[in-house]
């Protein structure tokens, strides 16, 4: 397929999806450093968990850098227990909540204000923050164009037939990035209606007679065993 038909069959399912679902307003937040926690934490763990652990974290008012550098990191475990894996979990909101302080003052709009590429280069070389982490930062956050690759993106796109050559996260998120206009705004939907789809229908198992991609999709006509 060549870049054009590439493009074209990324617009189309992005057209099918936010016809079939709305507009997800994504990311649930009040501000950006809420946005920034949530996508620590949402790490291995259902949103619904997430959403549990901000909300301990902003009865007892530690959704600021200063408030999780200030906790002890047992507490702070114990606030974000719902979402898993919480010993680690508080280890990796410490880590950024230092790192933040000590680079930049707890201030967001001076780390907010690199280039993509510096940006996200300095967030993965914090504790627990990977690409996929990095790049919700960077786009959820500091509304920043760049695409956000995770499983459910992967499954949808290997079923689709628009799976690339590589098998890495670096190649489907070129896959969008080199076929899309650079546009924060229709990455965040789009992203956000494939994480839609993926827990509706695409599943593991997937239900495809709910799917709304039909005949955009080759295992949709042509299901795997």
């Amino acid at each position: 397929m060549d870049s054009q038909s590439i493009g074209q069959a990324l617009v189309n399912i992005y057209n099918r999806l936010l016809a079939h679902y709305g507009p997800q307003h994504w990311w649930p937040a009040q501000e950006p450093f809420e946005v920034i926690i949530g996508a620590i934490l949402t790490q291995s763990a259902a949103w619904g968990n997430v959403e549990k652990a901000i909300a301990n974290l902003r009865a007892t008012k530690a959704l600021s850098p200063r408030a999780l550098r200030d906790l002890p990191i047992s507490e702070l475990a114990t606030l974000v227990h719902p979402c898993g894996y919480y010993n680690a979990k508080a280890l990796k909101l410490k880590s950024f909540a230092y790192w933040l302080g000590n680079h930049y003052d707890d201030d967001l709009g001076r780390l907010f204000a690199k280039s993509i590429d510096d940006l996200r280069q300095q967030l993965i070389a914090i504790h627990g923050i990977g690409q996929e982490t990095a790049d919700s930062i960077i786009l959820y956050a500091a509304n920043k164009p760049i695409f956000v690759i995770d499983a459910y993106t992967r499954r949808i796109i290997n079923r689709v037939g628009l799976a690339p050559n590589k098998n890495s996260y670096v190649a489907y998120q070129a896959l969008f990035m080199e076929h899309l206009l650079p546009d924060a705004g229709l990455f965040n939907e789009y992203h956000a209606l494939l994480v839609c789809l993926g827990k509706k229908a695409c599943c593991s198992h997937p239900l495809c007679p709910q799917c709304c991609l039909d005949n955009l999709c080759r295992f949709f006509s042509n299901p795997s065993p």
